[in-house]
């Protein structure tokens, strides 16, 4: 392995950070990190380079020289993940890469027979077949979880009418239906997936989740670090009107309770990540110890 590149894409973003991070650590690997900013490009790498998932050029030259790939697209950022997908699965065939690794969610359309409606979801889904169908020698596609970040990002606590301080979700509290995890605890996996192809790279599913938590088991570990925060179930019909892409959050959490966060059947996904890991994953609890402001 001495002297195989890895190339991340996102390498900027949460997901590309925890892959970079985790391939050091390791060092088993050289690791080129892919940005549409290297100037602002700060943590030690073997290599920078500038690429983009919307031009096949940048991306094919990108990926020249490399091993493997580790590829996330991001919806909130308002791309198209198919055509990106598709472009990403062009330049890596175009620049005889081994090992291609996905960053993928559930298909939502197809778990639920059209129910739910939640396009960050279902659109990376469709492009498994595609990476399926590409003919790389190895490839494998990692789920990651409901972040623990999202509580100190965009489904952080929020102040109430009420002068406390929670969640206002269409979501039933008690049920445990969401897979989460730390977001860092990802690179542990597709680390483990590059230096693992003999068992995984055949179209593996990794699907990262230190545990199924309901929205109390969340208020319960805050309670036990010292924060008390509230959660008030709505409609999704009245939630959806509450800001600009809040139908689709509602989609998403009633998808949950429906199905789960992974969807049925998903436990060896689970179990396989969990094997292929390069470290141990960190407990919710333990992750609110260390980053509860």
């Amino acid at each position: 392995m001495e002297n195989k590149i890895i190339a991340v894409v996102g390498a900027t973003g949460q997901q590309g950070k925890a892959v970079v991070n985790a391939l050091i650590k390791d060092g088993s690997f050289k690791v080129r990190a892919i940005t549409r900013n290297p100037n602002k490009y700060q943590d030690k790498v073997d290599e920078v380079v500038k690429a983009d998932l919307t031009d096949l050029e940048s991306l094919t030259n990108a990926f020249k020289g490399a091993h493997g790939v580790f590829v996330v697209t991001n919806f909130w950022e308002g791309a198209d993940e198919i055509a990106q997908g598709k472009v990403a699965i062009q330049a890596a065939k175009d620049a005889g890469v081994n090992h291609f690794i996905w960053s993928t969610l559930p298909d939502v359309e197809n778990i639920s027979k059209g129910q739910f409606d939640v396009p960050h979801f279902t659109g990376k889904a469709k492009v498994d077949e595609l990476v399926e169908n590409a003919g790389f020698e190895n490839y494998t596609f990692v789920q990651p979880p409901f972040y623990f970040q999202n509580f100190i990002g965009m489904m952080g606590p929020q102040p109430k009418e009420d002068g406390s301080k929670g969640w206002t979700l269409p979501i039933d509290p008690n049920k445990k239906v969401i897979h989460m995890a730390d977001i860092n605890d990802l690179g542990k996996v597709v680390a483990g997936a590059f230096l693992a192809p003999e068992k995984v790279g055949k179209g593996s599913y990794l699907s990262l989740a230190t545990d199924l938590y309901s929205f109390n088991d969340v208020l319960a570990a805050y309670k036990s670090n010292g924060k008390e925060y509230s959660f008030t179930q709505v409609p999704g019909e009245v939630f959806s009107t509450f800001f600009h892409g809040a139908g689709e959050i509602a989609q998403m959490l009633a998808y949950f309770e429906a199905y789960t966060y992974m969807g049925p059947g998903a436990e060896p996904q689970i179990e396989l990540a969990k094997e292929m890991a390069t470290g141990e994953f960190i407990a919710l609890d333990e992750w609110i110890k260390q980053n509860a402001q």
